[in-house]
């Protein structure tokens, strides 16, 4: 990838977690650890791969985007915004009574929401329905969905992946959130999903692993999930929880707490010298 290229992508996911601790402050709620995973591949979606216009966010044509593990929204909401989508000052009334961003998406409010997502497993099983209306009705858009490790211990999840298969959905593209930690402790403690790749393999999809923080290896992946025909692909990505914020890394009770106010500090003080640098200040 290009240096410019990557040192602008980083800038934005960077921008997008400063909006994920600005929320979640603002909110003195909401999901911080698993929004700080994703953070890094949605500023790849939406900034080099989807086909998407804020100034025109019910087109057509857009590619669609299924946040299915909706509790991760503050993340979504940060890209959104930095896309211009609704204004940045938005992110401040996260969950406020009245205010557009709600806890989880929601399409009927927000603009550039394409499904309403919160109950885990139902997101990337709505994804398929797009999908395959898509290749009915002989349209070009391709699906995108993020599901979290934990998401996928539902039985729904696996019910729309053997769908998928079976109409070969070559347009639908989910990616996994693997980053071992779920509200209740590690995945593997509370209802393994282990081994993942091989689980989709089994169920007909085309398997790639990528690094969830590595914008070179999250290109390689994209370009290679580009090229599958006749089935649909998943993107495994090893990440981690709370990335960018050193005292949430890596940490289960983040999960699905907010900062306080000297924990807010410090994060954003660790972001905002992430940018500086970044920016070469």
């Amino acid at each position: 990838m290009d240096a410019t290229k990557r040192k602008n992508l980083e800038i934005t996911s960077c921008k997008v977690r400063m909006s994920v601790i600005e929320g979640t402050f603002n909110a003195k709620s909401g999901h911080p650890g698993g929004s700080l995973s994703i953070a890094d591949v949605l500023t790849y979606l939406y900034c080099e791969k989807m086909n998407v216009d804020p100034q025109n966010p019910d087109m057509k044509e857009r590619d669609r985007f299924v946040l299915s593990k909706g509790h991760c929204a503050p993340a979504l909401y940060g890209i959104l915004a930095e896309k211009g989508y609704f204004d940045k000052e938005e992110i401040k009334s996260l969950r406020h009574i009245g205010a557009m961003l709600q806890g989880h998406p929601d399409r009927k409010g927000t603009p550039g929401v394409d499904m309403s997502t919160g109950s885990l497993g139902q997101g990337i099983s709505v994804a398929c329905g797009m999908a395959l209306s898509a290749k009915l009705s002989n349209e070009s858009y391709k699906v995108y969905a993020i599901l979290g490790d934990g998401e996928i211990e539902e039985g729904q999840v696996w019910e729309a992946a053997m769908f998928a298969a079976h109409n070969k959905l070559d347009n639908l593209l989910a990616i996994v959130d693997f980053n071992g930690l779920q509200i209740d402790g590690k995945i593997t403690e509370v209802c393994s999903p282990l081994p993942i790749p091989e689980k989709f393999e089994a169920f007909g999809w085309h398997v790639i692993e990528m690094k969830a923080h590595d914008f070179d290896d999250i290109e390689r992946a994209f370009n290679e999930a580009e090229k599958i025909v006749g089935k649909p692909v998943v993107i495994v990505m090893t990440s981690t929880k709370g990335k960018g914020v050193s005292y949430m890394e890596n940490q289960l009770n983040w999960h699905g707490a907010a900062p306080n106010k000297e924990q807010y500090d410090i994060a954003m003080a660790e972001l905002n010298a992430k940018l500086a640098e970044l920016e070469g200040k």
